[in-house]
């Protein structure tokens, strides 16, 4: 009987619903590193649709703040 119950608190200590101090632990790791991914994941893509610069582009003379006509 007592080799049962050695069994049963072994099996328990390692269950992870029993053992409140190693699954808080395990969900505290897991929340770290979901946020760690989340944030990483987004500065990358913050990085890659980054603003380029101005784009160069042909403005048509009549349509300037001072028209230009031909």
């Amino acid at each position: 009987m007592a080799q049962h119950n050695e069994y049963i608190q072994e099996r328990n200590e390692k269950d992870f619903g029993y053992n409140w101090v190693t699954s808080s632990r395990f969900l505290f790791y897991m929340q770290v590193f979901c946020l760690l991914a989340f944030v990483l994941g987004g500065c990358y893509r913050l990085y890659n649709t980054r603003y380029k610069g101005k784009p160069d582009i042909e403005i048509q003379s009549s349509t300037k703040y001072k028209p230009e006509y031909k």
